[in-house]
């Protein structure tokens, strides 16, 4: 029997359950060495913060879809000066107080220290996510492909970036294979006793001045 054929399109409301469930197997084990939620929970959280935070003017998050299944997302953000004067009015986070205040803080704690701040040129990619049953069949070269293609096809920007865990390797080798190349190693104390992850990786892939 013939698979059905991957879909890539921007993010819609409807798809931010299964986006939310998407980044818990992605993610789910480095925030619950900070907070006592289950994957459920978890899942729950991310989903609401999909529903409840609008999303950047400076960001785009595209979903991969095989019969009307999320198997994959990846979210891109850059730097724009004129967004940058716009302020945006964000939610309050009352609206996650059955969370539990001190999981609540947790949370934003470690979000924060996953936040990078790109500088101007850079398309930063601050996340891929594969579901593990479609890894190994192209879904996660398909996103990257697309960001590529994004970036490049954006005057102001010059490159991508990611950042990649030394645990794993599988995804810099796939990262090495699209053309990322290293740029510099972290070694961190602070990740290592908040998500037990010391070692990451900021790899890059630069453009030629020639847009598409």
């Amino acid at each position: 029997m013939t698979a059905a054929p991957i879909t890539l399109e921007p993010m819609q409301a409807k798809y931010n359950p299964q986006v939310g469930r998407l980044l818990v197997l992605g993610f789910g084990g480095k925030f619950q060495n900070l907070t006592n939620m289950n994957d459920g929970e978890l899942a729950l959280f991310f989903e609401k913060l999909l529903d409840h935070f609008p999303p950047d003017p400076v960001s785009q998050r595209m979903v991969a879809t095989q019969d009307g299944e999320v198997i994959g997302t990846i979210s891109v953000k850059w730097k724009s000066e004129s967004a940058m004067k716009q302020k945006q009015k964000l939610p309050s986070w009352k609206n996650f107080n059955r969370f539990g205040t001190w999981n609540l803080l947790k949370m934003r704690f470690g979000l924060y220290f996953f936040d990078h701040k790109p500088e101007a040129g850079e398309c930063y990619i601050s996340e891929v996510v594969v579901h593990p049953d479609h890894q190994g069949k192209g879904v996660g070269k398909l996103l990257l492909q697309w960001a590529q293609y994004f970036a490049e096809t954006k005057q102001s920007l010059d490159r991508l970036s990611l950042y990649v865990s030394g645990k794993n390797p599988r995804a810099k080798h796939l990262y090495e294979q699209l053309s990322f190349h290293t740029h510099s190693q972290t070694k961190s104390l602070v990740w290592h006793l908040l998500f037990k992850e010391m070692k990451w990786e900021y790899m890059i892939m630069r453009f030629s001045k020639e847009k598409l």
